[in-house]
């Protein structure tokens, strides 16, 4: 991994529609060379797939609810039945297991309140759980998907 590969990387998390010959000449190689070294960032697997990002509010998906959720149940089968449901209910998009006084933190996305209560009674439904908080997000200060190449 040099600094080429560091750059295409950067680039890449900004825009990946952007076309090989365009990548290629703001970092300096043919374009053969580029994409050799794209294709081999997603052979070795660093580069893990490439998306589209949707507009959320284009989508009516406008508001982040964060899901703080405590359990007394710690085994196995909890926890594979608890990964099932989560994997079921596409409004949640993100899911963390914590240390700490948060057992697990979900990220989900909704169009409004009555969405997420619905989610809410979907997820209590399926698991017992010993607290579920709810953190309504008021403003997006920053979101990104790409990561600091700089420790690679």
């Amino acid at each position: 991994m040099d600094k080429r590969d560091k750059r295409i990387l950067e680039y890449l998390q900004q825009d990946a529609s952007m076309p090989v010959a365009e990548l290629a000449e703001k970092v300096d190689l043919s374009v053969s060379a580029c994409w050799r070294r794209i294709k081999a960032l997603e052979e070795n697997g660093l580069i893990l797939k490439r998306v589209a990002l949707v507009d959320r509010k284009k989508a009516n998906l406008p508001m982040t609810v964060f899901v703080g959720v405590k359990t007394s149940r710690h085994s196995m089968e909890w926890f594979e039945a608890f990964q099932d449901t989560i994997a079921a209910i596409p409004e949640i998009v993100e899911a963390y297991r914590l240390t700490g006084n948060i057992d697990y933190l979900l990220r989900l996305v909704v169009p409004d309140i009555d969405a997420y209560d619905r989610v809410y009674k979907r997820l209590i439904s399926k698991l017992d759980f010993t607290d579920v908080t709810s953190f309504i997000s008021m403003e997006e200060l920053k979101f990104t998907t790409a990561v600091p190449v700089s420790y690679i």
